[in-house]
């Protein structure tokens, strides 16, 4: 199996190329570009769909002929706005040129042809509360099942204060059992605030043959392909990432573990 915990190759360029071949799973991919002002990327989508992510700073974006101008918003992620993102589909070729520093997620699964080019934030998304107490998170959903917007992609982005927990009570999403659960491959693509804090993530089987606990730093990225997957970040350091999840069904459909469900359902009687 390969590494869940995956470094940065550098600070500069395409510093995340995760494919479904190097994660050893069929549907996620993720990839990350740090550019400096000028500096361009470029890619061909093949049979997958992508959003891009203005995760930080400024890009005139286009995909074929189709001409997006300049897009972004938020020079610093924990500005909480929310991001500037465009929907490509399958078939097409993209570039993205930096017109400030610029951090660019690029989100990919399995396209289908349903949906065309097109913006699809800051338009469409708010940022909403979700959790109690030390498990209270902010959460911009880029591109969530309400939102139309994929054939296969779920996006969103979560901001976890210092000294609180997220994706808890642990739960999982590694069953094809609609609409119970449904299979969703997932990544993690982590920042902290301050730059050099570090953060804890666990993902795990409820049989135990899965289990790994792994110290986050900023700009890792943490591979899901089965079991929980929470994360908390220390007093003193505030936590951001940005999820992508795909599989056979755009549905987030999920179980919490038996052994911790009980706090959600005291939270929800609350």
């Amino acid at each position: 199996m390969p590494d869940l915990l995956v470094k940065p190759t550098g600070s500069a360029g395409k510093v995340h190329d995760v494919t479904p071949r190097t994660a050893g799973w069929s549907y996620v991919g993720f990839g990350l570009y740090r550019l400096q002002p000028g500096e361009t990327a470029q890619e061909e989508t093949g049979d997958t769909e992508v959003i891009l992510v203005l995760v930080e700073g400024k890009a005139k974006i286009g995909a074929d002929d189709r001409d997006f101008g300049e897009l972004g918003e938020r020079m610093d992620v924990f500005e909480r706005l929310p991001p500037h993102a465009v929907y490509i589909p399958n078939g097409f070729r993209w570039r993205a040129t930096a017109t400030t520093e610029c951090t660019l997620a690029v989100c990919s699964a399995p396209g289908k042809g349903g949906h065309d080019a097109q913006v699809i934030g800051p338009a469409g998304i708010s940022l909403i509360e979700r959790g109690k107490g030390a498990n209270t998170r902010f959460i911009n959903n880029i591109a969530m099942e309400d939102r139309d917007v994929a054939d296969s992609l779920l996006v969103t982005e979560v901001f976890t204060p210092q000294g609180n927990w997220s994706s808890y009570p642990p739960h999982r999403h590694d069953e094809d059992d609609f609409p119970n659960m449904t299979y969703l491959e997932e990544t993690y693509y982590h920042r902290l605030n301050p730059a050099q804090g570090f953060g804890f993530q666990r993902v795990f089987t409820d049989d135990g043959d899965l289990d790994e606990t792994m110290a986050v730093e900023n700009h890792d990225v943490v591979l899901v392909p089965r079991g929980h997957h929470p994360c908390g970040a220390p007093y003193g350091y505030e936590m951001y990432y940005l999820n992508v999840m795909a599989g056979p069904r755009r549905a987030w459909r999920f179980k919490n573990h038996p052994d911790h469900d009980w706090i959600f359902q005291r939270d929800r009687e609350r």
